[in-house]
């Protein structure tokens, strides 16, 4: 029988231990790695939906830009009147832009009389809505609503290059959003005709 040396046996000892330690090391510095790579990937993520927001809200902004540059045109004519097709009398209906009979038929006399009138002027079309639902949606809608009627005057003879319009959505209400007939009222198109 052999004897073992007892600087032989710790010597061994000590090995085992630090391939025992090295190995539980590798696996606690995978773990921490896998860890870290899975709040990085989570990061990027976040970062690339805050990149399509940001350039969403670019063209946003520059849409705004360029109607504020047109009503900024406008507004260096001269106000001569404005014409508003409220609720009360043209029915707009609730978060539609489609223009009724009774809206058609005020906005060919609208249309005739400016024809009548043989003046250069311009026309701001301003898109108003009641309270109810989301900003975007009243933004929306309310440019929608302008939106129709600059096209209607232009098929009734009024060069779209002489009308703009822009969307005050619920912002600028004339009446109370609490009862029905206010929301009516506010539910209209204003169109300010300059010179």
């Amino acid at each position: 029988m052999q004897i073992i040396k007892p600087a032989i046996l710790i010597s061994a000892l000590a090995a085992s231990a630090l391939s025992l330690g090295g190995c539980a090391t590798k696996d606690y510095v995978n773990e921490h790695v896998a860890a870290v790579d899975a709040k990085v990937q989570a990061t990027q993520s976040q970062v690339d939906q805050h990149q399509t927001h940001l350039s969403q809200l670019d063209q946003t902004t520059k849409d705004a830009l360029d109607r504020a540059t047109a009503a900024g045109k406008l507004a260096e004519g001269k106000f001569l009147y404005s014409m508003v097709l409220s609720d009360d009398s043209v029915k707009f209906p609730v978060d539609r832009a489609k223009l009724s009979p009774e809206a058609q038929e005020r906005l060919t006399a609208f249309a005739d009389k400016l024809k009548d009138d043989n003046r250069n002027v311009y026309l701001e079309i301003q898109g108003h809505t009641d309270a109810t639902g989301p900003d975007s949606l009243n933004t929306r809608l309310g440019e929608e609503r302008a939106e129709a009627v600059r096209l209607f005057m232009n098929q009734h003879g009024v060069p779209l290059n002489r009308m703009a319009t822009i969307s005050y959505g619920k912002q600028d209400p004339v009446a109370n959003n609490k009862t029905r007939t206010g929301r009516a009222q506010n539910r209209r198109v204003v169109m300010v005709v300059m010179s």
